[in-house]
């Protein structure tokens, strides 16, 4: 059932949803990846989908690079682009192991990919083509683009910060301020940090800037956690929104393959522990 500010997508994916993401250019089209192995493209104002492609496996995350491109990666190790035009798909390159993340970062103007085969691999958009792999201590759950930056969460809890007009060193190494498993990591819309979540119903708000000073704002939260019979269920934040306007986040729990979208989102969730401003 759906509520009052929110209406369910038609001709969704039949398995779990990996990774939704809006056009750059409008918040009529939305990209959505999923576990049956295709890659959709709605248009939200007429709730219809466009068009759909394959991979040989399950999706994992998907991305725009213009309005007219989608790029995918997932457990086929293929990282594919997509003209939306011409509903026709390239095979740009692959990993040597399930890709898990895909985001393209417009200040550098390239595509990254992180991979389980403990690999961060730039993309030239334009070409297309392989433009560098950088070795990472473990395998990639996650990342995000911070400006010309990218912030990468691998098993072991470690985070590193890299520069991506010099990806030569590491700019910076941490480890997650919580106790288990990074789950997802999204930077701030100012691009000043970071928040971080694990399997144990925890988000961290992180900082950049090493100064004492500025890490002194940083600070932890239990979400997503539901008592019943003085048993306390907890569950892992598998997903971190920022409003492209408000500029705070939302989190989530329990994927599901229906689509679900809501038009007002900050009277829904204001009060809400998960949403905070920044």
């Amino acid at each position: 059932m759906t509520g009052a500010n929110e209406f369910k997508l038609t001709q969704g994916p039949e398995d779990s949803v990996s990774a939704v993401k809006f056009s750059p250019s409008s918040a009529q089209f939305l990209l959505v990846s999923s576990w049956d192995c295709t890659v959709r493209l709605f248009d939200v104002s007429t709730n219809s989908m466009r068009m759909k492609y394959q991979h040989l496996a399950a999706v994992l995350d998907c991305a725009f690079y213009d309005p007219t491109h989608a790029w995918s990666g997932g457990l086929d190790s293929q990282l594919k682009t997509h003209d939306l035009n011409t509903d026709q798909d390239t095979i740009v390159g692959t990993h040597d192991a399930p890709i898990r993340c895909v985001e393209y970062c417009p200040e550098v103007n390239v595509m990254v990919t992180g991979s389980w085969d403990m690999s961060v691999r730039l993309w030239d958009p334009r070409t297309p083509c392989n433009a560098g792999t950088f070795t990472q201590p473990e395998k990639v759950y996650t990342l995000s683009v911070a400006g010309d930056r990218v912030i990468v969460g691998t098993a072991g809890r470690r985070v590193l910060v890299w520069d991506l007009r010099n990806m030569g060193y590491v700019q910076q190494r941490r480890e997650s301020s919580l106790k288990y498993q990074t789950r997802c990591i999204r930077a701030f819309p100012n691009k000043q940090g970071y928040v971080l979540s694990s399997i144990e119903g925890r988000v961290a708000v992180e900082y950049l800037d090493p100064s004492l000073e500025v890490q002194k704002k940083k600070y932890a939260f239990k979400c997503h956690r539901l008592k019943e019979n003085g048993i306390e269920q907890v569950f892992p934040v598998n997903a971190i929104s920022f409003h492209s306007v408000h500029n705070t986040f939302a989190t989530g729990t329990h994927p599901r393959s229906s689509l679900l979208l809501a038009d007002t989102i900050t009277s829904e969730l204001s009060n809400a522990q998960t949403f905070r401003s920044f």
